[in-house]
């Protein structure tokens, strides 16, 4: 797929025979193209399926997509890549009573380091990718409106957009829309009722 562009996120075989491919492109296509599109997913899927039969592999349906904004980090390059950003850890074998851990991303000499705070101070997981179960980054979402700024997302040199919060409405005074309903009110009134 490198030749394409893009590189395998992840792929998953479900028994009902869906056969998910998960694309991203290359980091050096990043800064040029954005995000993944509809169209790239065509591409790989017609690219796949040509792939897929002259192979003869055995599916029932392909589906072709991003990975999402909580993208996993299944090699050493997706860690490498994503240094410096938030990410969320699951450890195979508990430490210190619990599994799985959110925090930022470091190298640290062979392994790798989670910086995260406990609700009291910051601290350091160092570990390394044979004790890892399963990583993602964590989303880096702001749904605050039409007024964003943009801002990177996740060191890819991707951009979304995060709102400004919206400047409250002027508040205005009722009373003179009282009073003219009330006077529209004294208007209506109708003589010679069977109360009169």
């Amino acid at each position: 797929m490198t030749g394409l562009g893009y590189e395998l996120v992840d792929c998953e075989r479900s028994a009902a025979g869906l056969l998910r491919v998960y694309i991203d492109k290359l980091p050096e296509q990043l800064a040029v193209g954005g995000f993944i599109t509809v169209d790239d997913c065509e591409k790989v899927t017609r690219q796949l399926q040509y792939v897929l039969e002259v192979e003869n592999a055995p599916y029932e349906r392909l589906e072709v997509s991003s990975p999402g904004v909580d993208r996993p980090l299944k090699k050493l390059a997706d860690y490498q890549r994503f240094a410096g950003e938030e990410v969320q850890i699951t450890l195979r074998v508990a430490f210190q009573g619990r599994k799985k851990y959110s925090g930022v991303l470091a190298a640290e000499g062979e392994g790798w380091r989670l910086v995260f705070n406990d609700g009291k101070a910051d601290q350091a997981l160092d570990f390394s990718l044979e004790e890892v179960r399963e990583a993602k980054l964590v989303p880096a979402l702001t749904f605050k409106g039409r007024n964003a700024q943009p801002k990177e997302l996740h060191g890819t040199g991707e951009t979304v957009t995060e709102a400004k919060k919206p400047k409250a409405p002027k508040k205005r005074s009722n009373a003179k829309a009282r009073q003219s309903v009330e006077a529209a009110g004294e208007d209506e009134k109708v003589d010679g009722g069977p109360d009169q």
